[in-house]
């Protein structure tokens, strides 16, 4: 029974059901699925971000410590170039962290596709202190990132290659062991104390890959900031 001056309840489209959702693409468009995604693992000490192919991936969500993994799904598309700003924990104007103390870096990565970090990778540092490990008069060297330093096309050719570190040395926390980081390697620059802030960058070629899918995002996602 309704009560007096009630309307009938609207039906079909706008009410809240019924109406067939937009989109989809036209006949023979192919979409990626989840499917189509890798998983990568990353330890950083203290922190980073990644990219791959100019798109950010993977940003560290704590900035110094507790130490954690970042575990993150991602399309990939080759040739896959890949660059990582990676920070130890430093203050920009003394290279200290804790007040008086020297910390180190040391930073791990790992494609479900078998890429690791080692030492064919570049690296640069742009943050070096104390300079000479002077914790009483601390001094910095900084220069500024250079523009566009995530780009595919970012010309790395004349840095040097990384270092690699064994566990021992870097001494990672507990989440770090139980994750997946067989056959990759901890790299640094050739300074694992001094060298605060380091760019990491490499390219995973794969001949003939091919993606399953024929459509490309129509979202502009490139770029990044600059410190």
């Amino acid at each position: 029974m309704k009560a007096a001056g009630s309307a009938e309840p609207k039906k079909g489209p706008g009410a809240g059901g019924g109406k067939k959702k937009k989109g989809g693409g036209p006949p023979g468009l192919i979409k990626p699925s989840i499917a189509d995604t890798m998983k990568l693992n990353v330890y950083a000490d203290n922190w980073f971000m990644l990219y791959v192919n100019g798109r950010l991936v993977a940003v560290d969500p704590i900035q110094f410590t507790p130490h954690n993994v970042v575990s993150v799904d991602f399309l990939p598309e080759y040739p896959m170039t890949i660059a990582v700003l990676a920070k130890d924990n430093a203050d920009p104007k003394t290279g200290l962290e804790y007040g008086s103390s020297v910390g180190d870096g040391g930073f791990i990565l790992k494609f479900a596709d078998g890429t690791v970090t080692n030492a064919t990778w570049k690296a640069k540092s742009f943050f070096h202190g104390p300079v000479n490990g002077d914790t009483a008069n601390p001094q910095v060297r900084q220069e500024p990132l250079p523009a566009n330093w995530w780009a595919v096309d970012f010309d790395d050719s004349s840095w040097k290659h990384a270092k690699e570190y064994t566990v021992e040395e870097v001494d990672p926390k507990q989440p770090y062991f139980e994750n997946d980081f067989e056959g990759a390697k901890f790299i640094w620059s050739d300074d694992l104390a001094l060298d605060n802030t380091i760019i990491f960058r490499t390219k995973v070629e794969k001949p003939g890959w091919q993606p399953r899918w024929n459509t490309k995002p129509d979202l502009d996602v490139t770029g990044a900031p600059l410190k």
